[in-house]
């Protein structure tokens, strides 16, 4: 076995046993999605974080990753990208707003066929592009860009997800979904009430907007 499968496979507080003990806790709190909770057992979140926060990857709670950045809790993973798949067909193409850490697309391209992500600060950017690409995740690309951009010249796309919070859901973002599509996203302004919400657009001009459970998320902040 190679030093990155031995890594992946993780020891102690990053073995699979904690990763499971992990699914457990997210299925007692109400996801239900069977792929969802799958991808998240076989996916290293501890190789996702700084190592000398490893022993903490697999707690149901946020982490930070530098530069003002953090690891979303497990729970919050779950639940948007079960939220994501609840529409019929399953999406193929998705798009990421806030690369982060990585986790997120990596959870997603465990689910879908091609998952588009976007970051705006560069060194994390440079980081989790590697780090992606060691683990083999080849269904993923990545871009150095203003998030709240999207990424036009992909669209239009399935689903997308933000993994930020604007205070109000940009304008691109939804141009950029197909008929049909899904915007998870949580807006709101930081360190005051945020909401998670999902937007589907029903035809070129319409759209539908559903809230669920407050949440607490990192600004989405244009520029890069």
């Amino acid at each position: 076995m190679s030093k990155r499968e031995l890594d992946i496979q993780g020891i102690g507080m990053t073995s699979q046993r904690t990763r499971n003990r992990l699914v457990e806790r997210l299925y007692e709190r109400g996801i239900r999605n069977e792929a969802v909770l799958k991808a998240i057992s076989i996916t290293p979140r501890h190789l996702f974080v700084d190592e000398a926060m490893a022993t903490r990857a697999y707690e149901d709670t946020a982490l930070p990753i530098g530069y003002g950045q953090t690891i979303s809790q497990p729970y919050i993973v779950a639940r948007m990208t079960e939220l994501l798949l609840a529409n019929t067909p399953i999406p193929r193409k998705i798009l990421e707003v806030g690369t982060g850490s990585g986790y997120q697309a990596a959870i997603l391209a465990a689910l879908v066929a091609e998952v588009f992500t976007v970051e705006r600060i560069e060194p994390l950017y440079r980081s989790t592009q590697a780090l992606l690409r060691d683990l083999g995740h080849r269904n993923i690309r990545t871009r150095l860009s203003d998030g709240s951009w999207g990424w036009e010249h992909e669209a239009p796309f399935d689903a997308i997800i933000a993994t930020a919070a604007p205070e109000n859901v940009p304008p691109a973002l939804l141009a950029q979904l197909a008929i049909g599509g899904i915007l998870v996203i949580p807006t709101g302004k930081q360190g005051q009430s945020q909401v998670l919400q999902t937007i589907t657009r029903d035809d070129a001009d319409k759209y539908s907007t559903t809230q669920h459970e407050p949440v607490l998320f990192v600004p989405l902040i244009s520029g890069h």
